[in-house]
């Protein structure tokens, strides 16, 4: 297990306050902050990654990518979100053209979509977002936490591509202006495929735009092969919300 980094020692919090980005604060790359969201009873821990030019181009509005992680991620140790997905990839070294927030749940904790519709609205008002373009991505409880925001706040989401997770189907059509790519593992045990599947066909069902990406002899771990997908960015990057 990995240990905390000392940039939590003093994480950057963002007050609820602010109306526009400190910009003075905040650096190139990634960095451990914490978020009080009105409603909270304490501060979400995340990881926010801002693009190569973002201080450098004071006009400028960027797309906000904001990834879940899944439930073997959840806790106090920050470290552990960026295990699996975009963060991780950030901490490698990947030059995202977005803003990439990946907040982290507390221990039996799930995705909860008022959370997440209050935190799109606290990073527009302290990041320079261009609210068009907010994503959403995720993993096992991640994904099912991607379609569960869809369905809540189908106004918040340019696009969401929910990785090895499952959607509510019954309310699916409340999301029909999302557009979805999504992915999972065809020998998942986990997490059935059939669940990702049923997702995908009441979306379209509805008259929604989705696409699935099936991984043949690959478990539950398909975001591996998913984030590695040299299609994935370019296509959330064409996104945009009406």
């Amino acid at each position: 297990m990995m240990t905390r980094r000392s940039a939590l020692a003093a994480p950057l919090v963002l007050g609820a306050c602010a109306t526009k980005p400190q910009q003075t604060q905040w650096q190139q790359g990634q960095q451990a902050v914490t978020l009080d969201l009105p409603g909270s009873k304490a501060p979400l821990r995340m990881w926010l990654y801002l693009p190569r030019g973002y201080r450098d181009a004071p006009a400028q509005a960027w797309p906000l990518l904001v990834f879940l992680h899944g439930s073997g991620e959840r806790g106090q140790d920050l470290d552990v979100v960026k295990f699996h997905g975009p963060p991780k990839l950030a901490a490698l070294g990947t030059d995202y053209p977005l803003i990439l927030a990946s907040p982290q749940l507390e221990a039996d904790a799930k995705w909860d979509p008022e959370t997440l519709h209050q935190l799109s609205i606290a990073l527009q008002q302290r990041l320079r977002i261009d609210a068009t373009r907010v994503l959403a991505t995720g993993l096992s409880l991640g994904g099912a936490g991607v379609w569960d925001w869809a369905v809540a706040y189908p106004q918040d989401l340019a696009a969401i591509a929910p990785v090895c997770g499952w959607g509510d189907v019954k309310a699916l059509c409340r999301a029909r202006a999302v557009p979805v790519r999504a992915y999972h593992g065809a020998a998942d045990e986990v997490v059935p495929l059939a669940a990702q599947q049923a997702s995908v066909d009441a979306l379209r069902a509805c008259g929604g735009s989705a696409e699935l990406i099936v991984y043949p002899g690959v478990g539950h771990d398909a975001w591996n092969p998913a984030y590695q997908d040299p299609e994935l960015l370019p296509w959330l990057m064409r996104q945009r919300r009406a």
